[in-house]
């Protein structure tokens, strides 16, 4: 069985873990979400490929550049999330699976984070807990890509 490449996508401030607001987001750093992502990957036998920024267009170039080498996303676009319908439509036109993750439950924050449009164009979103939901939703991804 060929190894799956999942690109892992950290929007806008997320690169912030671990000193901002350590109540909403916890106190892991990015460094250590990221080699936590990695030590999974490596026991799903997924190749993993981790991107961080805090514009959109370039989260909308790493998306469309992913259509040729990428298997799935695990995305978290932060803010993003909540305004943005050009990043929305980059995933969609993805067409291979998608999980969107939240470290926070955004349904329990304020009513503008209700709505996440780049979740229209997700398989899955896991919201609400702390970095475990991007370990889960690598997880969920696993499933999806080795059933297909």
């Amino acid at each position: 069985m060929k190894e799956k490449k999942v690109l892992v996508i950290h929007g806008p401030n997320l690169n912030l873990l671990g000193l901002r607001e350590p109540e909403v987001y916890g106190k892991v750093t990015f460094a250590e979400l990221n080699e936590k992502l990695q030590q999974l990957a490596n026991e799903l036998d997924l190749e993993l490929e981790i991107f961080q920024s805090n514009h959109e267009g370039a989260l909308i170039d790493k998306v469309q550049a992913a259509i040729k080498d990428c298997d799935g996303i695990l995305v978290n676009p932060g803010g993003l999330s909540h305004t943005s319908i050009a990043l929305k439509d980059a995933l969609t036109a993805f067409a291979k699976p998608i999980v969107e993750a939240h470290i926070s439950n955004i349904h329990r924050r304020e009513e503008y984070r209700h709505l996440s449009y780049t979740a229209k164009a997700a398989n899955a979103v896991i919201v609400g807990f702390g970095i475990d939901s991007y370990l889960l939703g690598l997880r969920g991804l696993a499933l999806m890509l080795y059933k297909s």
